[in-house]
This record gives structure tokens, sequence and C-alpha cells, in this order.
């Protein structure tokens, strides 16, 4: 485990950041072309970054990514 010390203007980079490669995979996944190897790798990183999105956004704004069966499997 490690620690990490950052300002609000950091904190809210980092947040924005994470954000936009959640959406981002989101979008990806919708694409039915994407093989299932590829697709799974990018489920898994789409869970590390919630984790990270979880430390620094509201519950609110986390609620919006929420991974759930039906968002992951679904595309």
């Amino acid at each position: 485990m490690l620690g990490i010390l950052i300002n609000d203007i950091e904190q809210k980079e980092m947040e924005y950041l994470v954000k936009r490669e959640l959406e981002e995979i989101l979008l990806d996944l919708g694409d039915h072309r994407i093989d299932y190897m590829v697709r799974r790798a990018m489920q898994e990183r789409y869970k590390t970054l919630f984790q990270m999105y979880r430390r620094v956004a509201s519950k609110q704004e986390c609620m919006k990514y929420m991974p759930t069966r039906s968002r992951m499997d679904k595309h």
C-alpha cells in the first residue's frame, strides 16, 4: 500500500483524467469488433481505474461509473 498527498487542484485533475479514461473504456466496450480477450482486459482495467476514481471523486459521481455486470457485459 502506498500513500500520496495531493492538493485540491491535483485531486480535481486526477478525477478528470480517470473519469475520461473510464468513459473511453465504456465507449470501446460498445464496439462489437473487439476480441473477447481484449474486452476482458479492458474490463479489468476499468475495475482498477474505478477503484482509483473512488478515492478522489464524490459518492454521487462514483455512482455514475459503478461497474455493474450489465454495463460490463451488455456491450
